[in-house]
C-alpha cells in the first residue's frame, strides 16, 4: 500500500474525527458523522416552525408576506422593490439553504449552539434572516 493510499485508509481510531477525501482534485475534509435524516428533519422542522412564526409577526409589522410550510418557506416583498427569499431544507447534505439578495446561504447544524449556523459568518438562522430582511427593507428587523 502506498503512502498516499494509507493516508485515506480508515482505522477504528479515526471514528469521530475529520476524514479526508478528494473532490475535483482537491483534498477536502468532512465530518464523518452527520445528523441522521430523521434527526435532521426534526431539527429543521422545529427551526422552520419557529422562523415562520417570527417572520409572520415581523411581516405584519413591516409589510412583507410569508408563505409555505416546513418543506419550503418564501418571504415576499412588494416594497421597496419586489423580491422573494426562499428558505428550504437540503436533506442530503443536512443543511438549510437560504436564497436571498442574490446570494445563497448554507447553514449546517451546530450541536454546541443547538441551531443551524452559517459557517462563514457564525450567524444562526434567525440572525441571517434578520439581516437579509433588514437589508431588503432598509430598516432594522429582529426576528
Amino acid at each position: 500500500m502506498s503512502a498516499s493510499t494509507s493516508f485515506f485508509r480508515r482505522t477504528p481510531r479515526d471514528r469521530g474525527r475529520l476524514a479526508p477525501f478528494l473532490a475535483g482534485g482537491k483534498l477536502l475534509m468532512y465530518a464523518e458523522f452527520m445528523l441522521d435524516e430523521k434527526d435532521f428533519q426534526r431539527k429543521a422542522d422545529a427551526a422552520f416552525e419557529d422562523l415562520k412564526r417570527r417572520m409572520l409577526t415581523a411581516g405584519d409589522e413591516h409589510g412583507f408576506d410569508v408563505e409555505g410550510e416546513a418543506g419550503k418557506l418564501e418571504v415576499l416583498f412588494e416594497e421597496p422593490e419586489e423580491a422573494k427569499f426562499v428558505i428550504s431544507p437540503n436533506t442530503p447534505v443536512r443543511e438549510i439553504w437560504v436564497s436571498a439578495l442574490s446570494t445563497s446561504f448554507k447553514l449546517g447544524w451546530s450541536e454546541s449552539r443547538n441551531a443551524f449556523v452559517h459557517e462563514k459568518t457564525g450567524e444562526d438562522l434567525l440572525a441571517v434572516m434578520s439581516r437579509v430582511i433588514s437589508q431588503q427593507l432598509g430598516a432594522t428587523v429582529t426576528l
